[in-house]
């Protein structure tokens, strides 16, 4: 039972970050809504909400491996069900792309290197004895994805999260007959970021 909520938790915390991008799109926006979810989930799930930032905290040995499928799976049903959501609302369907004439390994660059800022912010505000019981790691956490989105979304279109990815993506192939190309983008490029902010949290943190 105690699992289940945080698997509840991480389904609405995805939910509510993803369906922020697909109805305004606007990074302060986006950035916004993560930082309550973070607040209000923080408790709960320790407020993931993105498969890279799950790697990362299993990595460095805050998560049981045991529970990595159940918030893996809870975070691409809540994408799906928000990019559902959207094309419910607005009869649209919404994905990251990267931008015209921007090569994928450039697109790949970014969503490596951002997503690394991303999961080493989360690491450090919310999983560290030295920022314990410390009230600004919502903030922190929203602010670096807002700050995040606006760098990199002309040239990634600034995913930084592998649900994100599927659920957007998969949904618009099966919806608009949009290209699956990709997204192997959106995987690699956050899970390598991930993976190496966890790698370069726990060397300087020895």
């Amino acid at each position: 039972m105690k699992n289940m909520k945080k698997y509840l938790m991480e389904f609405a915390g995805t939910f509510f970050l993803v369906l922020a991008i697909g109805l305004s799109g606007n990074p302060l926006a986006i950035g916004l809504v993560l930082m309550a979810m973070v607040y209000i989930g923080g408790h709960v799930s320790g407020a993931h909400y993105n498969p890279a930032v799950t790697l990362a905290v299993w990595l460095k040995g805050k998560l049981e491996s045991r529970k990595i499928a159940g918030y893996m799976t809870s975070q691409i049903l809540g994408a799906f069900a928000a990019a559902l959501m959207v094309h419910l609302i607005t009869a649209k369907t919404f994905m990251p792309v990267p931008g015209i004439s921007v090569l994928k390994i450039h697109a790949l660059l970014i969503e490596i290197l951002f997503t690394f800022v991303l999961a080493l912010v989360v690491l450090t505000v919310a999983t560290s004895k030295k920022f314990e019981n410390n009230y600004v790691y919502g903030l922190a956490i929203g602010l670096t994805l807002s700050a995040i989105i606006y760098a990199g979304a002309d040239i990634s279109g600034a995913a930084y999260n592998p649900a994100v990815a599927i659920g957007t993506i998969i949904t618009s192939n099966a919806i608009s007959g949009t290209t699956l190309s990709n997204l192997w983008i959106y995987l690699l490029g956050p899970f390598i970021g991930g993976a190496f902010a966890a790698v370069f949290f726990n060397h300087l943190n020895k």
